[in-house]
């Protein structure tokens, strides 16, 4: 059995990447599903951290977060508004304000191992979401929290911020 980079055994459709593949082709045409588009990205990012960019996976860690603390419905409220602040005629940028109390991303990663991995995300029929969005979106929570936890197990006592939930769940 190959296992991934990220210390996952591979599964039915192969490791990590192909699951990640596979679940963005699938919420192109899904809007109920692509509601946890950015989840699953900076979960994605996280452990596999060499696809994504290091410039970024602090802003990804730090959404993370947010989603563990906050809900599904702050993210995408923050979503929204970053997107209005970066549209061309405003010009304003993105707003880093709202991730400040959460921990940056902790040095020494990435971790070998996450107790949840894309590769036991179930597939059936060719769908993640065969049985539904609630379901869909229980096991994505369920990767972003076993990612922020073993992510979390590298931070300094010093690094907790207000607001953080460095062991969420």
């Amino acid at each position: 059995m190959a296992r991934c980079d990220c210390g996952a055994d591979s599964g039915p459709l192969g490791v990590c990447a192909d699951y990640y593949h596979a679940i963005l082709a699938e919420e192109q045409g899904d809007p109920g599903m692509y509601r946890w588009h950015a989840v699953v990205v900076c979960a994605y990012v996280l452990q596999h951290p060499s696809a994504g960019r290091g410039k970024f996976l602090d802003g990804q860690f730090r959404l993370l977060q947010l989603y563990a603390h906050q809900g599904l419905d702050a993210l995408l409220r923050l979503q929204a508004h970053q997107v209005a602040r970066n549209n061309h005629r405003a010009r304003s940028g993105y707003d880093m304000r709202p991730l400040t109390p959460y921990a940056p991303l902790p040095a020494g990663g990435p971790p070998a191992h996450f107790r949840a991995a894309f590769t036991g995300l179930p597939v059936s029929d060719g769908s993640f979401v065969a049985d539904g969005h609630p379901p869909y979106g229980h096991r994505i929570h369920a990767v972003a929290e076993a990612t922020l936890e073993s992510w979390a197990e590298l931070l300094d006592p010093g690094d907790h911020h207000e607001g953080q939930a460095p062991h969420p769940g």
